[in-house]
């Protein structure tokens, strides 16, 4: 015991010594109780050492990191727990980068009618086309309604003469008709229907004219009505039916005797008339 306090006696000169350069006198001292300390523990005798507790030392710097260790082999599998609550909703992400397109998919089914949109604007007006053929025949339409009652016209005034007889007169007035006429200003239309014939005789040439007198006086305005018909002898007997008509003008009002004649033609001789 007396050796182990003395060669701690004999360290803490040389603590003294050491730490002189460098440390001030209490330190020293601090450090020396400390060590004193320690050799009473280890020899398990406190009894002959004095009972006080040191001024702690200054820290010491810090040593150098010593190096990493190998890992640890991976632990067991520890046992499940129970699931946990579902956790809040977190923050959505950004987007994402643009996907490729996939493949067509199947046909969905048909969806409603949509509503009529707004009519649009009136086009520009196209090229005639090509005339089409000739369209089916229609239904026969409604009879319309009645028109509103027209005004009053005078009466038609019209008059028709008639005869049937043989008259084989050459020159001369055939028949007469009587007509009463209204409006001065008016045009008189008349018109002969029937058979005539003119007749020549042997190796020459013949004409006849019928024609309308007004008043024993043929037509001025325009001119005058007149049928001519020519003849060369061949032996046939050419009768006919026959239809001179035309309108004649500058005729005044009143009575109007209207005459149907038979006559010679300007530059011929007179024909066998019939």
């Amino acid at each position: 015991r007396f050796q182990l306090h003395s060669t701690w006696a004999s360290l803490l000169k040389r603590v003294k010594l050491e730490s002189m350069s460098s440390l001030n006198f209490l330190s020293a001292a601090v450090i020396a109780l400390l060590l004193t300390a320690v050799a009473q523990s280890a020899d398990g005798n406190t009894d002959n050492v004095a009972r006080f507790a040191g001024v702690p030392g200054v820290p010491g710097s810090p040593g150098l990191n010593g190096s990493p260790g190998r890992d640890g082999r991976d632990g067991r599998d520890g046992t499940q727990s129970d699931k946990g609550e579902r956790g809040e909703k977190g923050m959505r992400g950004p987007p994402g980068l643009e996907g490729r397109v996939g493949g067509a998919g199947p046909s969905g089914t048909k969806g409603e009618k949509g509503s009529s949109g707004r009519k649009g604007d009136s086009g520009k007006v196209g090229p005639q086309g090509p005339n089409g053929g000739t369209g089916l025949k229609g239904s026969k339409g409604e009879v319309g309604a009645k028109g509103a009652k027209g005004q009053q016209t005078e009466a038609l005034n019209w008059k028709q003469c008639v005869w049937k007889r043989e008259d084989d007169k050459d020159t001369g007035l055939i028949q007469e008709c009587r007509f009463k006429k209204i409006h001065g200003n008016s045009a008189l239309h008349v018109a002969f229907g029937g058979n005539l014939r003119v007749y020549c005789g042997s190796g020459s040439y013949c004409c006849s004219r019928w024609f309308f007198t007004f008043n024993d006086d043929e037509c001025t305005g325009p001119m005058a009505i007149d049928g001519v018909v020519h003849k060369t002898n061949t032996g046939d007997n050419p009768l006919r039916h026959r239809q001179i008509e035309g309108y004649c003008e500058n005729i005044a009002s009143g009575d109007i005797r209207v005459g149907f004649n038979i006559g010679k033609c300007s530059g011929y001789s007179v024909g066998d008339g019939y």
